[in-house]
């Protein structure tokens, strides 16, 4: 499933990888702005959205919703929300890798399956670099406002998540992570 930004920017792809993950795929323009957090590469890191970023929202029918984040400097932080900004988890593992290569970086991660809600059904993406007034905010579905907000989860697309991840929307599917 390809879902380019409507920017034509940055590209996002997934794909069923091996056994129960979901692999996201990113290329993006690389503005090395702001400069690299001092997190260590491939390991979590906390407020990663003041860097440069993109990240991925999927939300399911019950307003719960899976946030991921990847920098091009390797660092990425995984959110699972309940209700619009309500953090029940973070700092999850996530096995990703970056490269940068002149004006662009790529980058995949390994969603485990268990990290998206049941049933979801609406996804938004959003790339984020430049410091100060300089900063940028794009989206796959925009969000209106002054401010970017990108927990406003009226402004999310409708997606068939289904084709990657059919046990996802089956009243069976469970996962530890969303358990009440």
């Amino acid at each position: 499933m390809d879902l380019p930004s409507k920017t034509k920017r940055q590209k996002f792809s997934f794909r069923r990888g091996d056994g129960d993950v979901i692999e996201m795929h990113v290329r993006a323009p690389f503005y090395n702005d702001p400069p690299a957090p001092k997190g260590i590469p491939g390991e979590p890191f906390q407020q990663l959205w003041d860097y440069e970023v993109v990240e991925a929202f999927f939300l399911a029918d019950s307003g719960k919703y899976l946030e991921v984040e990847l920098c091009p400097h390797g660092q990425h932080i995984v959110l699972l929300l309940d209700g619009r900004r309500k953090m029940i988890r973070d700092l999850l593992p996530l096995r990703f890798t970056s490269q940068r290569s002149g004006e662009e970086w790529t980058g995949t991660a390994y969603i485990p399956l268990e990290y998206f809600p049941p049933n979801v059904v609406k996804f938004n993406a959003y790339a984020i670099h430049g410091s100060g007034d300089n900063r940028k905010y794009e989206a796959y579905a925009p969000v209106p406002g002054d401010q970017p907000d990108f927990h406003r989860l009226e402004y999310f697309e409708t997606i068939d998540f289904s084709k990657l991840a059919p046990e996802n929307s089956q009243p069976s599917y469970t996962s530890k992570y969303w358990t009440s």
